[in-house]
């Protein structure tokens, strides 16, 4: 089941100019951060290391402008923003729903800038008040290092970021608050914290019937819970 989507129309690599477009988008938002918006992160967070760090600073600015609703000047990381998609070539990225998992699927046929700028650029089709929400998730993506897994969705759907949470001195007890039991009666073992997973997972994910705009933040805080009981 595909959550969310975005091509990213771009030169080819032996192109000699370099151009960067957007072409089909289904970014939803609601609530935030939205399947659209973890997409977006996961597109920063999967090429961001092989982006040379000499352009991290442009890319910073380039961001802060777009989240601003500003004019943004061309080129930008030495490629030029366009509407035009003749001759160049389409990099598909999707989240989908899988069973019990949102699974990232980044296409890795186009050079990493493009797919970068295609990440910021999308957030600027969105309306001006989500955009400093969305581009914090963007950010995230963008401080990411490590596999584009399970713990990348939590990233980026916040609930990696626990301490900041009422919870935060106790983790395990956090964790045991989302499966919804107490931690002075529950001692589970391993197959019982994947039992109690897949009972909840049922009725928060799409597949299963749970509302697709907030399946996306449940099953992250889901599998995040998950990640600490099993620790």
């Amino acid at each position: 089941m595909v959550l969310a989507e975005m091509e990213v129309v771009h030169s080819r690599p032996i192109a000699p100019t370099r151009r960067v477009a957007l072409g089909e988008l289904h970014l939803p938002t609601e609530p935030a951060p939205g399947f659209g918006i973890i997409l977006l992160g996961g597109v920063m967070a999967a090429n961001i290391e092989a982006v040379d760090p000499d352009l991290h600073d442009g890319l910073s600015r380039l961001m802060a402008e777009v989240e601003r609703g500003r004019r943004i000047s061309q080129p930008r990381l030495r490629h030029r923003f366009q509407a035009d998609h003749i001759g160049l070539q389409r990099s598909t990225h999707r989240l989908h729903g899988r069973g019990e998992r949102l699974v990232l699927d980044v296409e890795d046929r186009g050079a990493p800038v493009p797919q970068v700028l295609g990440a910021v650029y999308a957030v600027a089709t969105l309306p001006l008040e989500v955009r400093p929400a969305a581009m914090d998730v963007v950010r995230r993506g963008m401080r990411w290092r490590g596999d584009v897994g399970d713990r990348l969705i939590a990233h980026l759907s916040g609930y990696a970021a626990w301490k900041g949470l009422p919870a935060a001195a106790d983790p395990f007890v956090w964790a045991l608050g989302v499966f919804g039991v107490d931690d002075t009666e529950w001692s589970a073992d391993r197959r019982a914290v994947q039992q109690r997973f897949r009972d909840l997972l049922r009725t928060a994910h799409p597949d299963h019937g749970g509302e697709t705009d907030a399946a996306a933040l449940r099953i992250a805080e889901l599998a995040e819970a998950r990640r600490i009981l099993l620790a």
